[in-house]
């Protein structure tokens, strides 16, 4: 299977679009599913590859975030699907959620599909584990109208951009980002 016309496929839970099956995509796919059966959001609560931009010493990066999850009017939280330790991709999705919007977006999560670490962004503390801790939709929805906007210092926004290249420039089996 050489050739990437020969490449296993899965349907996207949330686009519908064929994806290549390599890399975490069976783990993103299975918490797609739980987000939207178990938790409560929509599929248009969810944006697959999320695109994100961070400017490295006047280069721009671009790259993507695999799930970005709304409610309550805003963005709510990032999730890195990953293959193996979740531990190690800690550092990478918390510097993207803090780095997505024009303020640290609340919650980042990392799974694998069958377990998972949140961490509050801003403090980069680890406030759960397991699936049973990603916020359901309504508790995201009352976190949000509790939520205020903390923006990152731009000499941190620096640090956190290199911090989330160096991270996701590891990442292997990922469709190139144009």
């Amino acid at each position: 299977m050489d050739n990437q016309n020969d490449m296993e496929t899965l349907v996207d839970f949330i686009t519908g679009r064929p994806v290549p099956n390599v890399g975490a995509e069976a783990n993103r796919q299975a918490v797609e599913r739980i987000l939207v059966e178990e938790k409560g959001y929509t599929a248009s609560d969810i944006e697959v590859d999320a695109p994100i931009s961070v400017d490295i010493s006047g280069e721009v990066y671009h790259s993507r975030v695999d799930l970005v999850v709304r409610a309550g009017g805003g963005i709510i939280m990032c999730i890195k699907c990953a293959p193996g330790s979740l531990g190690s991709r800690e550092r990478e999705i918390v510097a993207a959620a803090r780095l997505l919007a024009s303020h640290q977006v609340p919650v980042a999560v990392v799974s694998d599909g069958s377990n998972a670490i949140v961490i509050e962004t801003a403090s980069g503390k680890k406030i759960g584990e397991g699936l049973a801790a990603i916020p359901d939709r309504d508790a995201a929805e009352m976190q949000m109208k509790q939520f205020q906007p903390i923006p990152l210092p731009e000499e941190r926004r620096k640090r956190e951009g290199l911090i989330f290249r160096s991270y996701d420039s590891m990442n292997v089996n990922r469709a190139s980002v144009e």
